[in-house]
């Protein structure tokens, strides 16, 4: 298959290291990589505007007059699928990568074993982006991606999809749940979450990542984490 990577630092030494391991990765694993590096932020930046389909970045996040969070925050305002590893000698901002669904944060030194192991993780998980549930709507096809839909829930003999915007269909939940993959979670009898939407459950509501509450059926709080827990 073919992946795209950009390695953002701007160390000489260490972006040619992590390069020699991206190709090292794409030999043994049979993909056919090809591999931008960048010095800055903005030189990337540049080069994304003429260019958005990159599969993975690899950032530092110490570099010049703009930074590597800073850089990821862009590119997530209008890309939600490309996997984003942070590649730092500090671990100061660990928690500034939540906001932009990073991969992983990988500490300099990089070991090839344990960027190995991200690498393999970012091409499952484009993988499963590439997964499309198929709407018959007033007489057209619609193929909605799978990371984009955030819940499902039922009314009478209807299933309202939510995602960027919502698409109701007469069919079961029963149905939807059976085309659905592992990110997906029944809860009760009206609803099916997708896990990585979630930002947190309490006993009586889940709340999503775009702040959306949603009730929680009774005796669905301990199922529920149990699944976040195992599937994410």
């Amino acid at each position: 298959m073919d992946y795209r990577a950009a390695i953002c630092d701007d160390s000489t030494a260490d972006t040619g290291f992590v390069e020699e391991i991206l190709k090292a990765w794409a030999a043994e694993r049979q993909v056919n990589l090809t591999v931008e590096t960048f010095h800055s932020a903005e030189s990337f930046l540049f080069r994304y505007a003429e260019e958005k389909n990159f599969d993975v970045l690899l950032l530092d996040i110490e570099m010049g007059a703009m930074d590597g969070v800073t850089m990821a925050k862009r590119v997530r305002r209008d890309n939600e699928t490309v996997q984003i590893v942070f590649i730092t000698g500090y671990s100061d901002y660990i928690a500034e990568g939540y906001e932009v669904a990073a991969l992983h944060y990988l500490m300099k030194p990089v070991s090839r074993e344990k960027l190995f192991s991200v690498l393999d993780r970012a091409l499952e998980k484009g993988r499963q982006n590439e997964r499309f549930l198929n709407l018959e709507l007033s007489g057209e096809m619609v193929r909605l991606p799978f990371y984009e839909i955030r819940y499902l829930d039922v009314l009478k003999n209807y299933v309202t999809v939510h995602a960027k915007q919502d698409y109701t269909v007469k069919r079961s939940l029963s149905e939807f749940e059976a085309e659905l993959d592992e990110r997906f979670c029944r809860v009760g009898r009206g609803m099916i979450l997708n896990l990585r939407m979630v930002r947190r459950v309490t006993k009586k509501e889940v709340i999503l990542s775009d702040g959306t509450v949603l009730p929680l059926p009774r005796g669905a709080y301990e199922p529920l984490n149990r699944a976040i827990i195992e599937r994410t």
